[in-house]
């Protein structure tokens, strides 16, 4: 239990990924933390001092968002490969496979009551999906230009999406429309959230500040500018009283939202911070970047009340200049920027209260390939799935083994004496079979291991097909940004030409009367 003289204390790290960690997310059961990476796979970390790690293996190019379920049943990932996957958190290593985006999937959030998913893309969309029905249910598209985030409002009723386009829209759920459009950033907007409480919503941006506007009022009422780099992710504390944020300038930093100043700065990360989240009952938060690390933390604002939060920070710094004039209440927008002598913590990552946990392999990743006798045998990298899964996924939207050709990622070579065996291999939906092995993975997966070969005419013709999908894309998305610039051209055009016509008018008009006034005045006659 923290005592009141306590700090932040780094508690645990875990390693494990292979490359930079981009998303993390604790289990509401408060026993498990998620982590994703750009080495494409999904870790989830057993918290207990000796539990094991599960790795994930199933996208095909680096995952960018994870978030549990409200119930932590069900795990939901976004990846650059187009795809978002529902996971089940256990040995099994199941997962469904949603496909409409067009581009990489930034976001993945579920809404509170675990019904819905929403999903942030390149492609310039937010769409919306079913959870229960597992299928795209509608898109809200009036972004410019990429769409970085999208969060539901803790009722439902409202997504909030920012995005490349320096852009953060709040849309109404009912009726599909936008209803606010906030545009005071100077660069991309990069992460979005509301509060617990619903009340406020906050956003992010690559020019280093951090914003937080009244949803009763729609006005910016804080104003942060504390990091000296891009903040790519922040989480509020279930209080409502704290948020932190992680940055490319290497550090976390945490901040007292009810005083309006920054309390805390933690340095533990060697690179980029590229996300940070609470746990649940916000006595843990997790950090992970471009170190591959996932650092784990422990808050000091769980085990006191508020009041002796604040005598602490009275103690042991200087106290703050007076209070702008517009924190009290109505609050006006206006700028807190950060106090010289916040606390500074530094921790070295060293020893943890446990070594590096077992990592067991698990997910539906291309069948490891083995050459026995002159013949190519296939080996599943987890066990044989049952007809009816312990999620209530229907089999038959489940992710099979099966190379994903026309996602345009590399296709599985077979030798030509796997050839002269027979051996097929299949592209994912596209209604060919092919041979599988009714083996069951026993303990520890094997790693993948593909027999080098040459890839098939069926691959090779796909490949380029989604090649010129591809193509086609990127000239859709120029053509999208050149009729947006010419529309605005346009409008401004018309607002011009609006307002010199009324500007010829009113001289028109003003020279008309004074005619009529020079006529009716009468003659002197000397």
């Amino acid at each position: 239990m923290a005592s009141v003289l306590d700090d932040p204390t780094l508690e645990r790290h875990f390693t494990g990924h292979k490359d930079a960690v981009t998303c993390t997310d604790f289990n509401p059961n408060r026993k498990q933390l998620a982590s994703g990476s750009a080495d494409k796979n999904l870790m989830i970390w057993n918290l207990a001092p000796k539990g094991r790690a599960f790795r994930f293996v199933g996208h095909q190019d680096a995952v960018t968002s994870v978030q549990f379920s409200p119930f932590g049943n069900l795990v939901a990932t976004s990846s650059k490969d187009r795809t978002v996957r529902l996971w089940t958190p256990s040995m099994k290593g199941e997962s469904t496979v949603f496909k409409a985006h067009t581009a990489p999937v930034r976001s993945v959030a579920f809404s509170h009551d675990g019904h819905r998913l929403v999903t942030a893309s390149d492609d310039k969309s937010v769409k919306v999906w079913s959870v229960e029905r597992q299928c795209f249910v509608y898109s809200l598209s009036q972004h410019t230009n990429w769409v970085r985030c999208a969060r539901f409002s803790p009722d439902g009723r409202l997504i909030a999406s920012c995005g490349d386009d320096r852009t953060v829209r709040l849309w109404d759920t009912s009726t599909k429309h936008c209803i606010n459009c906030f545009t005071d950033y100077g660069e991309s907007a990069t992460f979005v959230d509301f509060n617990p409480s619903g009340t406020c919503l906050a956003s992010s941006g690559a020019d280093s500040s951090l914003k937080i506007w009244d949803l009763r009022t729609n006005k910016l009422i804080q104003h942060y500018q504390v990091h000296s780099a891009g903040i790519n992710s922040f989480s509020f504390h279930p209080s409502n009283n704290y948020l932190i944020s992680g940055s490319t300038d290497s550090t976390v930093k945490i901040l007292d939202l009810l005083e309006g100043r920054l309390i805390y700065t933690l340095h533990g990360h060697k690179g980029a911070v590229i996300t940070v989240a609470f746990s649940r009952a916000g006595d843990l938060f997790a950090s992970g970047g471009a170190d591959c690390k996932v650092l784990m933390w422990r808050t000091n604002f769980d085990a006191k009340s508020y009041q002796d939060v604040l005598q602490q920070h009275s103690r042991r710094s200087t106290p703050d200049p007076l209070p702008h004039l517009t924190d009290i209440h109505p609050r006006g927008p206006h700028l807190h920027r950060q106090q010289p002598r916040a606390i500074q913590i530094s921790q070295t990552v060293a020893d943890t209260q446990s070594t590096d946990p077992q990592v067991i392999e698990l997910g539906q990743a291309a069948h490891s390939a083995k050459l026995f006798n002159g013949q190519t045998h296939s080996f599943p990298l987890q066990t044989a799935t049952n007809s009816q899964h312990s999620n209530g996924l229907p089999p038959c939207h489940m992710a099979t083994t099966r190379v994903e050709g026309w996602m345009g990622e590399e296709s599985v070579g077979w030798t030509g004496a796997a050839a002269a065996t027979g051996s097929q291999t299949g592209v994912s939906g596209g209604g060919k079979g092919r041979r599988e092995e009714d083996e069951e993975g026993r303990g520890h997966t094997q790693p993948l291991e593909v027999v080098s070969g040459h890839p098939s005419s069926l691959d090779l013709t796909l490949q380029h097909i989604v090649q010129q999908l591809d193509i086609l894309t990127q000239t859709v998305s120029v053509l999208e940004e050149r009729l947006t610039l010419t529309e605005d051209k346009l409008k401004e055009c018309l607002l011009n030409q609006s307002q010199i016509l009324k500007d010829v008018q009113r001289s028109e008009e003003r020279r008309r009367t004074e005619s009529e006034e020079s006529d009716g005045s009468p003659e002197d006659f000397t």
